[in-house]
């Protein structure tokens, strides 16, 4: 299902809603190219969010991106462990719903 060749159908978007598609290249740019945070932080932030909402391309994406920003496997590996965490925390913090 997940197959790093349906990227190519960027393209396909990018022709039927060009200018919404234009507009998301550039915000996604802008997010990286300036401010504070380094980018090597900017991709492991990237790489636990795309691990907290499972989706296999900004994870093979993002973990590319953050080992070219310098990012080692101890930081990839600890960027899981706070994904984790978080995803555990948020099981835990609604499961308070399902108590009387």
């Amino acid at each position: 299902m997940y197959d790093m060749k349906n990227l190519t159908k960027f393209m396909k978007l990018s022709e039927l809603a060009p200018e919404a598609f234009k507009a998301f290249v550039e915000f996604d740019e802008a997010v990286v190219k300036y401010g504070t945070i380094p980018l090597k932080y900017k991709e492991l932030m990237a790489v636990a969010v795309a691990l907290t909402t499972q989706c296999p391309y900004c994870i093979e994406i993002h973990s590319t991106k953050a080992r070219k920003a310098g990012a080692t496997e101890r930081e990839l590996a600890e960027t899981t462990f706070i994904a984790a965490a978080l995803r555990a925390g948020g099981a835990l913090t609604h499961g308070t719903h399902a108590l009387g």
